[in-house]
């Protein structure tokens, strides 16, 4: 009975383990409303070229002044596990100097350049004429740490944001506006940790614009958009867990099933006179 009540124990015990883990995986995954704490002041320019892309922090939020019809480029790290979600803010100019309405985009690639597609979120949005702003965000798929070479998978490396106007009055080309653009990731969970890796980060050559020389030129960054702890940091995930959890469920079964089996241990008793 005691080994019994010990096995009903930890099979609860590791119930509730699982159930904890999972949850709190699946609410960190599913949940566009999860960010991390509130994000700081970071570039205050953005680039107008994949290679001139300014590098952001996640976490920051990233300011520049533009005109309509400009294409303005940022670029930020994200790491396996990780579900990024770019959000962008543009604050048009006084709407009795505008002839009508206008419609932005918000785009995301990858370090090869392929443009991800949106899990969920206003990716493209109309601004009408009296609007003084327009926000859009974009939340990508969670970051894989390998992919089959034809798959089109976010892999771990720099990911670009790009914004920029896609419709509006020709006569409004030109006006001034000002683009925010902030880029946050939520911890996906061990559901989605995969067992292969890349042997390096998709991280393309690029300009750092917000570093300059004394000759006023830009100045191609040592360590360009990785993230704090460097990379492939989140090798840690609750699949841990549930495989330790599993281990000693396994351990204590055969425990419990050697104890049942194995019997009183004393010898068969002999009838007299034998």
């Amino acid at each position: 009975m005691r080994t019994a009540h010990i096995l009903t124990t930890a099979l609860l015990g590791a119930a509730a383990l699982f159930g904890t883990a999972g949850t709190a995986g699946a609410a960190a995954a599913d949940d566009p409303s999860a960010s991390p704490s509130e994000s700081t002041a970071g570039p205050t320019e953005a680039g107008t070229t994949f290679r001139t892309a300014t590098a952001v922090e996640q976490g920051r939020r990233a300011t520049a002044g533009a005109s309509t019809g400009d294409y303005l480029y940022w670029v930020f790290p994200a790491d396996a596990g990780e579900r990024a979600t770019v959000k962008a803010k543009v604050t048009l100019p006084e709407s009795t100097g505008r002839h009508g309405a206008s419609t932005w985009q918000l785009d995301v690639y990858d370090g090869l350049r392929r443009r991800q597609a949106c899990m969920y979120g206003m990716q493209t949005r109309a601004a009408a004429k009296d609007a003084a702003s327009v926000e859009l965000s974009c939340t990508l798929r969670t970051v894989r740490s390998w992919a089959e070479p034809w798959a089109n998978d976010p892999l771990p490396g720099s990911y670009y944001v790009r914004l920029t106007v896609v419709d509006l009055p020709e006569q409004d080309l030109g006006q001034p506006v000002r683009a925010e653009v902030e880029a946050q990731s939520a911890d996906a969970g061990g559901a989605h940790a995969g067992d292969g890796s890349l042997s390096t980060p998709l991280v393309p050559g690029a300009t750092a614009r917000s570093a300059k020389d004394d000759d006023n030129a830009p100045k191609q960054a040592a360590a360009f958009a990785e993230p704090d702890g460097g990379w492939a940091s989140g090798w840690w995930s609750d699949r841990w867990i549930w495989t330790m959890a599993g281990g000693l469920l396994g351990a204590l079964a055969g425990i419990a099933g050697y104890s049942l089996t194995r019997g009183s241990g004393r010898p068969a008793r002999v009838p007299p006179g034998s």
